[in-house]
């Protein structure tokens, strides 16, 4: 089959113009929402950003330990609030008094 450049260079152009799309559709898909100026995080970025399981996140939720926000129906954390709560998750522990006192 013989293609002649006129032909190649429109099926180029095409693939070009959908390999931009898609690019602009990955592109918004990574974009962080953001509210106040603030990134926002989903359940997916916690979990991975933190090793810990949903169940564990759910529970931190539950508790009030690790404040968080509803947008249509999907939960986000403050990048702020996820800090504020390891900070206070990794506070130094109170030295034992002595036994011999």
């Amino acid at each position: 089959m013989n293609v002649d450049r006129m032909e190649f260079m429109a099926w180029m152009e095409r693939i070009m113009e959908r390999f931009d799309i898609l690019m602009e559709l990955v592109t918004v898909k990574n974009q962080h929402t953001a509210i106040d100026g603030e990134e926002l995080l989903d359940n997916q970025d916690i979990l991975q950003m933190l090793k810990i399981s949903a169940r564990s996140l759910q529970r931190y939720r539950s508790s009030g330990k690790l404040p968080y926000y509803t947008i249509s129906g999907k939960i986000y954390y403050k990048l702020s609030d996820i800090h504020q709560f390891v900070r206070e998750s990794f506070k130094t522990p109170i030295s034992k008094k002595k036994a011999n006192g």
